[in-house]
């Protein structure tokens, strides 16, 4: 068939003039299809979020009542007391408070009433918040519309508030001899909130804390201490051996608590010295490394059936003994 002299034209494969690529671009596709757990409108999404949440309460969502922790995951969280009796006593007990948080139309009993008397009395500011709000700062925990949010302890350089107290001690500033307690290992806050106590009541001028595995000052370590912790400053060590070693440079006699001591509590002749008086926790006890640091380890003689005292139980004991020669002395 004729083709009236005319020649066919094939046009050119690629991209044309202007395009800039689209074409290109459209073929890379959006990649992998995500999974059927990580797409929101799929029910495998929801089953994985409920099955999240239902996990979350089984660990720190689910304490009753008591202290919470409130914040986003990676950064310093603050201290909160949740629940109505938990709130009620932490403002009986003094605990510094920033702000009480309480549920819009909450239905007041007692607890409540009392809760907003000795916030008000304090100055501690009333912040009406809404149930959804209170479940973030408690992460889920039980507030029953009561949240008392607690700000972060301040702590005192371990080295420091040594080096103050013998300062002090050495000018007649201070009337006893320096006086601390070191934690080594011990986690619960009820035994710190303790021993912060026992201190208190023999004159002691310190008790300090490492930075890491270690108890902090919480809530409930201030609701123990019964106020103490006002009076007794707690100072964080970065490394507790290191501070140790430092206090021996200082003149401070280091004595560990250990049912395999080198000597009896009643045979000790260093109370009447700068001492610092390490306690471990009820199952490990000392550490290797912290007894190799001490001047000395100090036994409390007890019935043999008795196989250990709980920690802040052996802190107060030995505190006695050292008040009872100082007063002798």
């Amino acid at each position: 068939m004729a083709n009236n002299g005319r020649r066919s034209v094939k046009a050119k494969k690629g991209p044309t003039i202007g395009t800039g690529g689209h074409g290109r671009k459209a073929l890379e596709g959006k990649g992998p299809t995500p999974k059927a757990e990580d797409r929101p409108y799929h029910k495998a999404h929801k089953a994985k979020q409920l099955a999240e949440r239902s996990a979350a309460k089984r660990g720190t969502g689910a304490r009753s009542a008591g202290a919470a922790k409130s914040g986003p995951k990676g950064r310093a969280t603050e201290e909160v007391v949740t629940g109505r009796n938990s709130v009620v006593e932490a403002l009986r007990a003094g605990i510094p408070a920033k702000a009480l948080h309480v549920a819009i139309r909450i239905e007041m009993d007692d607890r409540v009433k009392e809760s907003l008397k000795l916030a008000a009395e304090r100055g501690i500011p009333l912040l009406e918040t809404g149930k959804p709000e209170l479940d973030r700062m408690t992460d889920d925990a039980v507030h029953q519309g009561l949240v008392l949010q607690i700000p972060p302890y301040d702590y005192a350089d371990a080295y420091e508030l040594a080096e103050e107290t013998v300062d002090k001690w050495k000018k007649g500033h201070v009337a006893n001899a320096p006086l601390f307690v070191a934690l080594d290992g011990i986690t619960d806050p009820r035994n710190l909130g303790a021993i912060i106590r026992s201190v208190s009541a023999f004159s002691g001028h310190g008790v300090i804390v490492p930075e890491r595995r270690s108890v902090g000052v919480t809530a409930s370590a201030w609701k123990t201490s019964a106020g103490a912790a006002v009076r007794v400053p707690v100072a964080r060590a970065s490394n507790l051996n290191n501070a140790l070693k430092q206090f021996k440079n200082m003149g401070i006699f280091v004595l560990g608590l250990d049912g395999d001591g080198d000597v009896s509590l009643p045979d000790l002749t260093l109370a009447t010295e700068p001492v610092c008086i390490v306690v471990g926790s009820e199952g490990k006890g000392l550490s290797r490394l912290v007894r190799e640091n001490c001047d000395q380890i100090v036994s409390i003689p007890i019935d043999s059936a008795m196989e250990s005292l709980n920690a802040s139980m052996a802190v107060g004991i030995s505190l006695y003994e050292v008040s009872r020669q100082r007063a002798t002395k």
